[in-house]
């Protein structure tokens, strides 16, 4: 039965990943993209744990720390790049 229930989620997390490609893909505002781009780090990050209670094992544990790290970064990158048209500030004394 719990076999079935963890199934069953990461069934609905590939369909909630496919949705959020669409908003990804489709979406109106960059924000919205933005978003969309977290909400599939998110849900990759929890079906790796899905998989990782399927196994039986905790090797995939490291890949989750992983994929949120990158998935953050992205984020914040991505939010500054929006805001002020630039990732990384130069100051040059010339």
């Amino acid at each position: 039965m719990i076999m079935l229930i963890i199934k069953t989620a990461l069934v609905i997390y590939g369909i909630a990943m496919c949705l959020a490609l669409y908003r990804m893909i489709k979406g109106p505002s960059l924000p919205d993209r933005v978003v969309a781009f977290d909400t599939i780090g998110v849900n990759i990050m929890s079906s790796v744990a899905i998989m990782s209670v399927i196994y039986s094992t905790r090797s995939y544990l490291e890949a989750i720390l992983i994929i949120g790290v990158l998935a953050f970064i992205s984020t914040i990158a991505t939010s500054r790049f929006i805001e002020r048209g630039v990732i990384f500030e130069r100051k040059r004394n010339r």
